[in-house]
């Protein structure tokens, strides 16, 4: 098992980062080696990655965490009424994967569910890690203890206008004729410094944490998707909430992340363009220049 590239005192996120340290080097060696893929639907891949990756990391999670329940991509529900869930994807961003495009991550995110909650209700998010094992970087995070990237505390943007922000955001691998996203692409691409489209979710939430991203959002998602790269975001000082602007929730099915300063501004784009409203001109070259003049940049 790889070193620990930190020495932070984490009761979950350091056990866990250990378990995807490891996962991830079984997924990077699939990687060298080539697999074969397959379809779980008509365009969703998945890979004998996924699933290896998967049944290593349920095995360890079971020696580390005994009695935790797991909620993974690839089919394990295992004791998921426990007060403890860890919600695994095992090989996120398995379409760039099988393509070769080296952008992917293991990612696990862990839930507290007290005594009493209703089974539709959240618990707290108390724990993530995320490891690209491509780029050897390793994110983790723990309720009240900050987020750190390979050691080093993370922190969102001060980016403060849409106009100067980098965002990012995905598109679903099946029915997408029926997915509303590519208006918003069209729109926040045209407002924003640009919006890259990488592939795997967890790594947009993980650099809009560490602050490589102003802003990440995306349609119809899963909590393994999203529980860790959420709660990076929050320890870093950032917003998720839905596209209406109510709290984040597991099961909401979309994300909307922000360094919090330029989260009034993209949430009041969406909102216009839920309501059709009609919205701003978009701004000449010389109305931006004028603009970053007027503010001093």
């Amino acid at each position: 098992m790889s070193q620990l590239p930190f020495d932070i005192a984490l009761e979950f996120a350091g056990p866990a980062a250990a378990i995807a340290l490891e996962a991830g080097a079984l997924i990077r060696d699939f990687y060298d080696r080539g697999v074969a893929t397959e379809y779980k639907t008509d365009v969703d891949l998945v890979t004998v990655a996924d699933r290896t990756s998967e049944k290593l990391i349920v095995e360890r999670m079971h020696a580390a965490f005994p009695g935790f329940g797991i909620y993974g991509e690839e089919g394990t529900r295992d004791q998921i009424d426990r007060e403890y869930r860890w919600y695994v994807d095992p090989l996120d961003g398995t379409t760039n994967f099988a393509h070769g495009f080296p952008v992917f991550c293991v990612s696990l995110g862990l839930e507290h569910r007290p005594a009493g909650l209703a089974p539709n209700e959240d618990g707290v998010l108390i724990a993530g890690v995320i490891y690209d094992p491509m780029r050897n970087e390793l994110f983790v995070t723990e309720k009240g203890k900050g987020a750190y990237l390979n050691g080093k505390k993370m922190h969102v943007s001060r980016a403060d206008d849409l106009a100067e922000s980098l965002l990012a955001t995905g598109f679903p691998s099946r029915a997408r004729h029926q997915n509303p996203n590519i208006h918003f692409y069209q729109e926040i691409t045209l407002r924003s410094h640009g919006v890259r489209r990488a592939g795997s979710a967890a790594l947009d939430l993980a650099y809009t944490a560490c602050g490589r991203l102003d802003g990440y959002w995306e349609f119809n998602l899963n909590p393994w998707d999203t529980a860790a790269g959420v709660l990076m975001v929050f320890e870093s000082g950032g917003t998720v909430t839905s596209f209406e602007g109510a709290p984040f929730k597991l099961d909401s099915r979309e994300v909307l992340a922000t360094n919090g300063i330029i989260y009034e501004e993209v949430i009041a784009l969406f909102q216009d363009m839920f309501a059709g409203r009609g919205l701003e001109a978009i701004p000449t070259p010389q109305e931006f220049a004028a603009k970053r003049t007027a503010r001093g940049r």
